[in-house]
């Protein structure tokens, strides 16, 4: 899936493309709000609404990430390979885990 190559190199080309730091800010706001979208998504067959919710964070996450990709003047990596969307996800956690 990850076409031979290792997380660090997948996760040091999808830095390359966040070096300004509004777009970090709003990576680091988007991210977590497009993947807690996502699992109410999920519960939203439990939870009736819920999914309600889960349609404005996953609006405004994705939202954010373009204006990020705006402000570093760069298109979003996942334009040019779905995977990125995965890879995004774990630079979040790396940036967070770093920073604890």
């Amino acid at each position: 899936m990850f076409a031979g190559r290792s997380w660090s190199e997948w996760l040091h080309q999808y830095a390359q493309s966040h070096q300004h730091p509004i777009n970090q800010w709003c990576h680091m706001f988007g991210i977590p709000m497009i993947a807690v979208a996502l699992a109410f998504f999920g519960a939203a067959v439990f939870v009736p609404k819920l999914w309600i919710a889960g349609l404005v964070l996953f609006l405004g996450g994705w939202t954010l990430q373009f204006v990020g990709h705006w402000f570093e003047g760069k298109p979003p990596e996942f334009l040019n390979d779905w995977r990125f969307l995965f890879v995004g996800l774990r630079w979040w956690f790396s940036k967070v885990l770093r920073r604890s």
